[in-house]
């Protein structure tokens, strides 16, 4: 079985060394690629350095299109499987194999580590979980899947669920939107509990500043995606 890890970096030069070192050490049987999203730091400097494979985005295409273009590439390539795992450390790679193995027996499309539900590790802020929260009702809601950790970085694409991440995915706070578009599509979602770690180094691109116009965004989004979805199933 081929398998990548995807790792999406924008300005991430404090903490991308130890991530790939980490990999490396805990999960040496993935392959993996870094997709510099044209960042303005020196990440793109210890990528060259340590000879790290890596795609260089030309213009900044955002979390979204920095993941899809790691599933492009592990489609064009021939992966059997492609995980996220985020540059800024936050993410255990010693868990990849456990999700590998509940991806084969639970014949699942799409698995989700979730640091909710044994809620052990960091557990982000209280107005995150709040957030977060509200996606869990609001997924629950639209598609009648109860997924605890919707915003989950950490997450593992089977061959089905990467076809079509690789041709559809959201540009901006892809997380909750790509967790209806897959369970609309009646692919099978799975959770397992793993630890998360703060922030290794830079700064998360969802802050207090923009997170109403997150929830927003994310929320119309899934609600306009879910009606075209029943407006399709109708027109047949």
């Amino acid at each position: 079985m081929k398998k990548l890890i995807i790792i999406p970096a924008y300005n991430e030069s404090e903490s991308i060394y130890h991530t790939v070192m980490d990999i490396k050490e805990k999960a040496p049987d993935f392959d993996y690629i870094i997709v510099n999203d044209c960042s303005k730091d020196n990440t793109k400097q210890i990528l060259r350095e340590h000879r790290f494979p890596y795609l260089d985005l030309p213009i900044n295409q955002g979390i979204g299109g920095a993941v899809q273009s790691g599933y492009l590439y592990a489609l064009e390539n021939g992966y059997d499987l492609a995980v996220q795992v985020d540059g800024d450390g936050q993410h255990d790679p010693s868990f990849l194999g456990e999700m590998v193995k509940a991806m084969e027996r639970e014949g699942a499309d799409l698995v989700i580590g979730s640091r909710f539900l044994e809620k052990e590790g960091f557990q982000s802020s209280f107005s995150r979980r709040l957030g977060i929260r509200y996606f869990t009702f609001l997924i629950k809601l639209c598609t009648g899947k109860r997924i605890t950790d919707p915003t989950s970085g950490l997450r593992m694409a089977g061959k089905e669920a990467m076809a079509f991440f690789a041709k559809e995915y959201p540009r901006d706070y892809p997380e909750p939107e790509s967790i209806v578009d897959v369970l609309s599509r009646k692919m099978k979602v799975v959770e397992l509990p793993v630890l998360m770690r703060e922030r290794g180094g830079g700064v998360s691109s969802i802050r207090i500043g923009n997170s109403i116009y997150y929830m927003f965004k994310v929320s119309v989004a899934i609600f306009i995606a879910r009606i075209a979805r029943k407006g399709g199933k109708a027109n047949v």
